[in-house]
C-alpha cells in the first residue's frame, strides 16, 4: 500500500510539474490602449506645438503616438547545431616480483596486475525554427529617448481549436517603414509567442504518464 501511494504521489507531482499554463484570450497585458486612457497633451507655456501630439502634412503616416497601430512582419528564423565526440583510454600494468628473504624465496608471491579501460562517446543535436506572418500591434508607451513600446495579440479560431500570436518589444521610429510596417527582427527585448489551444494542440502534447517517465521524478 505504501508503494502504491508513493507511486501515485509521484504521478501527481509529475503532472503538476509539466502542466502547461492555459493560454486565454483578452490578456490585459496585450490589450490595446483605449482612447480614454491616452493622456491629454501637457499644458504649454506659450508655444502651441506639441511634438508627441502633432501631425505633419508632408511626412509619412507612420505611428509615433500612444494608441497608434503598427503592423509587425514576422520573419523569425533560428537554427542551431551541436556535435560532440569524446574518447578516453587508460592502461595499467603492475608486476610484483617474488620477495627474497635471507637469500631464499620461501613462498611464491610473484603476481602481475593488468587493467585496460576505454570509453568512447558521440552525440549530435540540431534544431531549426521558422515563423512567418504579420500582426498589428498598438503603441503603449513612448520613452524619453524616442523608443516605442508596442504590444498586441492575434487569435485565430479554427475548426479544431484556436491559435494565438503575441508580440511585445521596443521599436525605433526609424525602423517603421512608410507603409507603417516594421520587421520583427528590429524589436528590442522582444517577446514572441506562437501557441494554440483545442484538440489540435492537445494531440501534440504528451500524456501525464509519459510526462512522468520523461521527468526528473523517474529514477531510472
Amino acid at each position: 500500500m505504501k508503494r502504491i501511494m508513493a507511486l501515485t504521489l509521484a504521478f501527481v507531482l509529475a503532472g503538476c510539474q509539466s502542466k502547461e499554463e492555459m493560454i486565454k484570450p483578452d490578456d490585459p497585458f496585450y490589450a490595446p490602449v483605449q482612447p480614454s486612457h491616452i493622456a491629454p497633451p501637457p499644458a504649454s507655456n506659450g508655444s502651441l506645438y506639441q511634438q508627441n501630439y502633432s501631425m505633419t502634412l508632408y511626412g509619412d503616416r507612420k505611428a509615433y503616438r500612444v494608441g497608434d497601430v503598427i503592423t509587425v512582419l514576422l520573419t523569425e528564423t533560428t537554427s542551431s547545431k551541436k556535435s560532440t565526440n569524446a574518447s578516453l583510454s587508460k592502461s595499467n600494468d603492475v608486476t610484483i616480483a617474488n620477495p627474497t628473504i635471507f637469500g631464499q624465496q620461501p613462498v611464491d608471491l610473484a603476481t602481475s596486475i593488468q587493467n585496460d579501460t576505454s570509453f568512447a562517446g558521440k552525440g549530435a543535436t540540431g534544431q531549426s525554427n521558422s515563423l512567418e506572418g504579420s500582426i498589428t500591434v498598438t503603441v503603449h508607451q513612448i520613452y524619453p529617448n524616442g523608443l516605442m513600446l508596442v504590444k498586441g495579440e492575434k487569435w485565430l479560431n479554427l475548426t479544431n481549436g484556436s491559435e494565438v500570436i503575441r508580440v511585445s518589444g521596443l521599436l525605433r521610429p526609424d525602423d517603421v517603414s512608410p507603409e507603417n510596417t516594421a520587421m520583427s527582427t528590429k524589436l528590442a527585448d522582444a517577446r514572441l509567442t506562437y501557441s494554440g489551444t483545442g484538440d489540435l494542440a492537445d494531440t501534440t502534447r504528451q500524456g501525464w504518464l509519459t510526462r512522468f517517465f520523461n521527468s526528473s521524478w523517474w529514477p531510472f
